[in-house]
């Protein structure tokens, strides 16, 4: 990694022609600025759209061949895997195995930082091999700078075991090649504040990860229409939304959707199931289960 010891070159280090005074500015000034800055997000969320569109293709077929999605990151980078891999079963009912989040320095690096361990490529390939990490799974390598020694561990001994490799850097291709599957970059420039990619490249990244998990979990039929049908009734809010979902596809009042709920185990899919076709429980599971829990082929098959 001699190479990459000096990054000054990276477009992520360099400085911002548009901030060199950003000490001088007011606070309604720096509000504009960061604002003006952070119009590039989105132009940089468009011009990766092939990609982000190959990847969300590629992780939903590891995840229906079995396999699990990892998010592989350090500091800013690894919190953002973390934070969207947990937001997964709540939103989705997912188990909580299916999406993961690894940060160098493990769960304390999540509220302290500890930069220093993402100079270890070592540790990112043993986190692949705790993990047993196979041929199924699709791992996702998260580094603004593109150069982060423990993802580019992980990286690569992800792909030695034969898993689906992806790469999301906030740096061009030329400045910082990487051997994966899909490579997604994310071109946002130079940071406000010189080399802080929580900033630009944080929300991008953000974004991106949104992105991913929740066009995934579409194409795994885990939404219906836009309604996530899969939603973990796990406290009043949750049952509130379902209550609303059920309502707002079905028009039932809510007390007719409240005993359909129940009935269904508290499983928003499966009572819309059963009103649309008159199947009890049992038999919409099943039906369910025939079509890999997609609730519109489900219904449009009864």
């Amino acid at each position: 990694m001699k190479e990459l010891e000096n990054r000054g070159h990276l477009l992520t280090e360099q400085s911002n022609p548009n901030t060199q005074n950003l000490d001088r500015l007011s606070a309604l000034e720096l509000v504009d600025l960061f604002n003006r800055e952070d119009a590039r997000v989105l132009q940089a969320i468009a011009a990766a759209r092939e990609p982000l569109a190959e990847a969300i293709e590629r992780i939903a077929e590891s995840l229906r061949r079995g396999g699990r999605l990892f998010y592989v990151g350090a500091g800013t980078s690894g919190r953002l895997g973390v934070l969207d891999a947990a937001e997964c079963p709540p939103t989705f009912c997912t188990p909580p195995e299916l999406v993961q989040g690894i940060i160098a320095g493990g769960a304390a690096a999540l509220i302290r930082s500890s930069e220093d361990l993402e100079d270890r490529a070592q540790d990112g390939a043993e986190a692949v091999a705790q993990r047993q990490i196979h041929e199924v799974d699709a791992v996702v390598g998260i580094t603004a700078g593109g150069t982060t020694p423990f993802v580019l561990g992980a990286l690569q001994a992800a792909k030695q075991r034969g898993a689906t490799t992806i790469f999301i850097a906030c740096v061009p291709a030329e400045q910082v090649p990487v051997d994966a599957d899909v490579d997604i970059r994310l071109i946002v420039g130079p940071e406000v504040l010189a080399g802080s990619t929580r900033l630009k490249a944080g929300t991008v990244t953000k974004l991106a990860l949104n992105i991913l998990s929740t066009s995934t979990m579409v194409m795994l039929g885990k939404v219906y229409g836009n309604r996530m049908v899969d939603v973990a009734v796990t406290n009043r809010k949750l049952h509130d939304r379902a209550l609303r979902i059920i309502g707002d596809l079905t028009g039932l009042s809510r007390q007719e959707a409240g005993f359909l709920l129940e009935k269904s185990d508290r499983q928003v899919k499966l009572a819309l199931l059963m009103h649309w076709t008159g199947l009890n429980a049992t038999e919409g599971k099943e039906l369910l289960e025939k079509y890999g829990g997609n609730l519109r082929q489900a219904v449009e098959a009864k």
